[in-house]
């Protein structure tokens, strides 16, 4: 079972692929977008789901998505045609690190998907290149909410704590203009929905061959949830303008 299929069942219930509820991904979108018209650019879209809802709010707004998964792809392309959007948005089936565009963009999103450009700095480093002046970035990553274990480093990366992240942002030239750090209640509702979709269309279609699978990747990430990194981890949101343009 491919690593995109399962991804696409874990999310049916949660199509924001981070610990975000609505209302966190609404207020943080509004914070971003204070004209209502920019050009968006996000880099690891996935199904689409930040920029649709951008689009949907937004009608003179245009975006474009960067994303490997021609599956993902092609969900956005049909949720956009759905909300009737697909005019202003460009897809682009590629590697995000090496994306090229002809014009800048008001606002770059990365949130959950540092990993693509192997960490924050780098991730701000390549939003950097395609943001216009005075525009924002909107990044979302993890970080040690409490001394982690070994072998909680060892599943998720080499995180700091929250302040020594944020020092580390404005270090690189950036400041905060808005933030959220994801609540216990967005955190485990994630989780839960992410092995639950997954744990229910594997009951739900027992003769899918996938089925045994699906099953068993649910019930090892519902145990690796609880027992190594529940109570460590933590998740971060930033809105973000460049100290000095």
């Amino acid at each position: 079972m491919n690593r995109n299929k399962i991804s696409r069942i874990a999310h049916a219930d949660h199509p924001i692929a981070a610990p975000l509820g609505d209302d966190s991904v609404r207020r943080l979108l509004e914070r971003a977008i204070p004209r209502g018209d920019e050009r968006v650019l996000d880099l690891g879209c996935g199904g689409g789901e930040w920029i649709l809802r951008a689009l949907a709010t937004h009608p003179r707004l245009r975006a474009e998505g960067v994303d490997v998964s021609e599956e993902a792809l092609a969900h956005a392309r049909r949720a956009a045609r759905d909300l009737g959007v697909q005019e202003r948005l460009v897809l682009h089936e590629q590697d995000a690190a090496g994306f090229a565009s002809p014009h800048s963009f008001d606002l770059v999103l990365n949130v959950g998907a540092a990993h693509v450009f192997d960490g924050l700095l780098p991730t701000l480093e390549a939003a950097g290149r395609h943001l216009a002046p005075g525009g924002h970035v909107l990044i979302g990553d993890g970080f040690w909410e409490r001394e982690p274990s070994p072998e909680a480093v060892e599943m998720l990366g080499d995180f700091d704590d929250l302040a020594t992240t944020v020092d580390r942002v404005v270090a690189d030239g950036w400041t905060p203009v808005y933030g959220h750090v994801s609540t216990r209640q967005e955190l485990d509702g994630y989780e839960w929905a992410w092995t639950g979709s997954l744990a229910s269309w594997a009951l739900d279609n027992p003769a899918d061959p996938d089925s045994p699978e699906a099953l068993a990747a649910a019930t090892a990430h519902r145990s690796e949830w609880l027992r190594t990194y529940r109570d460590s981890w933590g998740f971060v949101s930033l809105v973000l303008r460049r100290t000095s343009d």
